[in-house]
C-alpha cells in the first residue's frame, strides 16, 4: 500500500516504467540486519525491482541494508555505487563491507561526508527500519527537504512502521505543511516504482525541480 497525503491507493501489479529524468535512488537502513530477517529480505525485493526498471541503486558499501541493497540490484540487472568511509577511531561503525560487492567507490573522509555524499547521489531517498544511524540520515534528509522545498530531493519511507512514526511526529512537533509533502510512505517494493512515478509527476509540475538535470542543483 502506498500512502499519499493521509490517502491510501492500492496495490498495483502492473509494471510501471523507470522515470527518465530519475537514475539514482539512494538506500539507507539498518547495518546489523541479517540475511535471514525480514528486513534484509525486503531490500533484496525493492533494490531488485528499482535496478529491473533501469535505476541505479547507491547505498553505503557496508554491511546489513547496505548489502542487501547491492544484491538486490545485482539480481535485477543493475548497477549499484557505493559511498564508503574507512573510519580509524569509530569502533562502533560498521565500515565497509568486503561483502557487498558495489560497481563503483566513492570514498569520503569522514562519517558526515559519506552521509552528505550519499544524499548528494541520490536522487531520491529510501529510508527503511534502522537504528540511530537511520534516523539522522532519515532527519538530515527531511530537514534538507523542507529547506530547498520546491527543488528538493523526495523521500520513500518504506514499511507500515512509519505511519506510527509520523503520526508522533504529527502530535508533538511542530510541522510546518511542505514537511508532510515531501515523502510518501510505501508498503510493498512494487509500491515503490508508483510512487517514483508520482514524484515524475510532481516534476513536471513543477514541484521538483532538481530532478529535470542528472543529479540535482541543490549544494548540501
Amino acid at each position: 500500500m502506498l500512502k499519499k497525503f493521509g490517502k491510501l491507493f492500492k496495490h498495483k501489479s502492473k509494471k510501471l516504467e523507470k522515470a527518465p529524468s530519475i537514475e539514482n535512488i539512494a538506500i539507507f537502513g539498518y547495518a546489523d540486519t541479517l540475511e535471514s530477517e525480514r528486513l534484509y529480505k525486503s531490500v533484496i525485493e525493492v533494490t531488485k525491482t528499482l535496478a529491473q526498471a533501469g535505476y541505479t541503486v547507491v547505498d553505503g558499501g557496508g554491511p546489513g541494508v547496505m548489502r542487501a541493497a547491492t544484491v538486490g540490484a545485482k539480481m535485477g540487472g543493475g548497477k549499484v555505487i557505493g559511498v564508503t568511509f574507512y573510519p580509524k577511531d569509530m569502533p562502533k561503525f560498521e565500515g565497509r563491507d568486503p561483502n557487498n560487492m558495489i560497481d563503483k567507490e566513492i570514498k569520503t573522509d569522514s562519517y558526515v561526508e559519506r552521509t552528505l555524499t550519499l544524499m548528494k547521489e541520490g536522487q531520491v531517498y529510501i529510508v527503511f527500519n534502522g537504528g540511530t544511524g537511520t534516523i539522522s540520515e532519515f532527519g538530515m534528509a527531511w530537514g534538507l527537504a523542507r529547506l530547498y522545498f520546491g527543488h528538493h530531493k523526495p523521500l520513500i519511507l518504506y514499511g507500515k512502521f512509519w505511519k506510527n512514526i509520523i503520526k508522533a511526529f504529527k502530535d508533538n512537533m511542530l510541522l510546518r505543511p511542505e514537511e508532510l509533502k515531501v515523502f510518501k510512505i510505501v508498503y510493498h517494493h512494487e509500491d515503490v516504482l508508483m510512487a517514483i512515478k508520482e514524484f515524475e509527476e510532481e516534476i513536471e509540475r513543477g514541484e521538483h525541480k532538481h530532478m529535470k538535470t542528472t543529479k540535482g542543483d541543490f549544494n548540501i
